[in-house]
């Protein structure tokens, strides 16, 4: 019995990601919270035991509720509140990832409410997940970074493996059209350490975008010494060090941002294992 539960687990995580990429791709999250697989697959994600396709889902997740029109649909999804609940209250669930699941919980809980009510819930909840994180939470921020050679997914993976290693990043979101990444971290963790993972890449460098006080927005270069860079142990890598994604795999993943036709076909393959692996 422990074999085949062994043996199936590299199937959700590489399912769980790809999931968590496709969501990445504004193009798509319409057509996966559709998806009559896709969101119940996600929520049971969130139970299981290995923390990383529980984070993953959180990111896909994240990401499927920056579009508004979904999140009516996601809130009210079967399971998905208390599966988030359960998130955040498992005392074995790593910082970041408690973090992750409140946002998440917060955007589709306000969904619905006027903005009064909404104010009131999330410090609400706010307060809550403080209580079950303790008092070495600090308050997340946000970082806007602009960064020069993010122009294709491959690149964005590269990204997104360089910032999930640090600890004390939360979630972030790509704007591949402008070439942005916005990141939530814990507010004791330096920006420049996310300057350092990306710069790490070889490949792409950021800048950070702020607004000046008459509102406009300026690019502010990070200075070249790179900050040391606490590395997140509490979620093992995507990838292992020798396996890379292949010239293959990337041409997918932009042929779906481009064609969400193509997020629809790979949607049902995804599906199918959903409904194969959970016997729904």
């Amino acid at each position: 019995k422990m074999n085949s539960a062994m043996s199936e687990e590299p199937d959700a995580l590489s399912v769980v990601n790809q999931l968590r990429d496709l969501a990445a791709d504004p193009l798509n999250r319409r057509a996966i919270v559709q998806d009559q697989g896709c969101l119940p697959g996600l929520i049971l994600f969130l139970d299981h035991p290995n923390p990383q396709v529980v984070h993953s889902a959180l990111l896909a997740l994240r990401y499927l509720a920056e579009c508004r029109v979904n999140r009516e649909k996601m809130k009210s999804e079967l399971g998905m509140m208390l599966s988030l609940q359960n998130v955040i209250q498992k005392t074995t669930t790593p910082g970041e990832t408690k973090l992750l699941a409140s946002e998440v919980y917060d955007i589709l809980q306000s969904s619905n409410m006027s903005d009064m009510d909404n104010v009131n819930e999330m410090n609400y909840r706010r307060r809550k997940a403080q209580f079950f994180l303790g008092s070495t939470n600090k308050r997340a921020k946000t970082v806007v970074l602009h960064i020069d050679g993010l122009d294709d997914s491959s690149r964005r993976n590269l990204c997104e493996e360089a910032l999930l290693k640090i600890k004390g990043v939360i979630s972030f979101t790509f704007q591949m059209a402008v070439q942005r990444c916005v990141v939530r971290i814990r507010s004791d963790l330096k920006a420049e350490a996310l300057a350092t993972a990306i710069a790490s890449t070889k490949v792409m460098k950021a800048q950070q975008v702020v607004k000046s006080e008459s509102g406009e927005e300026m690019l502010v270069p990070f200075q070249d010494t790179p900050v040391e860079v606490e590395q997140n142990t509490d979620l093992p890598e995507y990838l292992p060090e020798d396996e890379s994604p292949t010239k293959e795999q990337d041409k997918a993943v932009s042929r779906v941002g481009s064609h969400p036709e193509g997020a629809a076909s790979w949607l049902s393959t995804a599906a199918n294992f959903l409904s194969r692996s959970f016997y729904w």
